[in-house]
Formats: C-alpha cells, structure tokens, sequence
C-alpha cells in the first residue's frame, strides 16, 4: 500500500493468485494449500517487494507452523511384525493414537513454560542497572542491547537500488527506452497508445526518449513530471535515476531500430 502497488500488478509478476496474495496479507493460513506453500508463496511475494525473505520465512516458522497430522500420527518405536510362529512371545502393545498426542502436547507446553521462565529472567537481568559487582549482568544487559542492532541491519539489507517504471500513455507517443546492465532497448522505438497495456520496467537507471508528452511517467509507483528542460520541440528527452528525473544529454540518448 506504502509503494501504491496494486494486487494484479504483483499477482502477474510472482504468478501467485490474488487470492493467495490477501490470505497472506491477512494471515488466513487456511486458505492456502500447506505450510510449503505458505512459505514459497511468503519467499516470492517478500522479493516481489524488496523485503527480508528470509526473515518473514523465519518468523511464519517460529509462529505458525507446527508438527504435521503425519508426524503426530506415526508410532512412537519400532514395531515388530506378528508371525504365526510357535515359541515366539506376544507383540508389545501399541499406545492409542490419542495418548500420544497428548503426550507431544504436554512435551510443548512443558518446553514453552521453560522458556517463558528463562526469557523472563533474562529480561529482568537486563533491564537492572550494571555494576562493577555484577559482571554477569552486564555481559547480559551487553548481548540485550546489541541484538537489536543484528535486527536492525538485517532489515535495512533489503533497501532496493532498483527503480520501478510503467509508461502510461494517454494518446498515441513513440517511445525508445533503454535500462542500465540491460543490452538492447527495453521498448525499441515502438508507438504507444491508450490501448497498450503497460508494463513494469526494473532498473537502476533508465534512458527514455517520447516522441510527445502524450505520456504519463510513473516511478515506484508515483506519477512524475516532465523536467521542462526535458520537452523540446522535437521530442522529450528525460533519465530517470533515484536522485529524480533530468534532461536526457544528446550523447546518451538510446538509439532505437524502430
């Protein structure tokens, strides 16, 4: 919503169904096929938008997903096969499915009641005040204060360097576009109009010349204006970088086959 980025533009680029993309949004895990799913589904979706994969992968893990019905079904030990053999003794009785859920269950909440006790002293260790008589409560308060600063960094990683533009064109304009890193033009030469669906283009940097100003510019999602030292009488001329838009020097303009 931050980026004004509508749900069929994501769903055409990652190919996840739009229904798949809200049930993610709004945390409807039912709605979705399985926890593999869920997680491939969160990986794609997270690198469509320039998020921490790896993060939104690992909180759904530590939140959300739990032992599957085929794990809590499967007999606890090995069995052994009956044989109608003479001298052999009886097979051990197997315990009833229903014991050993239970029995995981109270293994959980036994393993959660732990760490609830052990995350509660650490945070009281924390939060006293540090003295030259209590070492161990400053190499806590120390770790405390430093992991969210791990945090912090890791979430700063995804600050995207790319540059989303959609060319909009509201009569019919002749476009040339070219993008750094990418060989050839990304529209070569074409003529634009109102009917021409329009596409997302990825770059760091972009070359963009119109035959007209019959054309709406939008980056990341934002509509921006012409640079009036960009429109001349022969044409618009604009590079589009992070820093904003400019004129287009003669020496770069992109030279197009169309």
């Amino acid at each position: 919503m931050r980026a004004r980025i509508d749900i069929s533009e994501i769903e055409s680029e990652t190919k996840i169904r739009a229904k798949y993309l809200r049930a993610l949004e709004n945390e409807e895990w039912n709605l979705l096929p399985g926890p593999t799913y869920v997680k491939t589904f969160l990986r794609t979706y997270a690198e469509a938008l320039g998020l921490d994969a790896k993060l939104l992968v690992e909180e759904y893990k530590l939140r959300h997903e739990r032992l599957s019905d085929h794990e809590l079904a499967r007999p606890i030990g090995p069995t052994r096969a009956t044989s109608g053999g003479r001298g052999r003794g009886p097979t051990p009785p197997v315990l009833p499915r229903s014991y050993l859920v239970a029995g995981v269950l109270l293994a959980l909440c036994v393993v959660i009641f732990i760490l609830s006790r052990v995350g509660g002293k650490d945070h009281k260790s924390s939060s006293t005040p540090a003295t030259a008589g209590t070492p161990a409560t400053t190499t806590t308060a120390a770790r405390t204060t430093a992991k969210p600063a791990a945090t912090t960094k890791r979430k700063a990683k995804p600050a995207s360097k790319l540059i989303r533009l959609k060319i909009v064109p509201t009569g019919t304009v002749y476009a040339c576009l070219a993008a750094k890193g990418q060989p050839g033009a990304r529209i070569n030469g074409a003529t634009l109009t109102p009917s021409t669906p329009p596409k997302t283009f990825k770059s760091s940097r972009f070359r963009l010349v119109l035959g007209n100003e019959n054309a709406e510019l939008r980056v990341n999602g934002k509509r921006k204006a012409f640079p009036k030292d960009a429109v001349t009488t022969s044409g618009v001329f604009v590079q589009i970088t992070k820093k904003g838009l400019s004129a287009l020097p003669k020496a770069l303009r992109p030279g197009c086959t169309g």
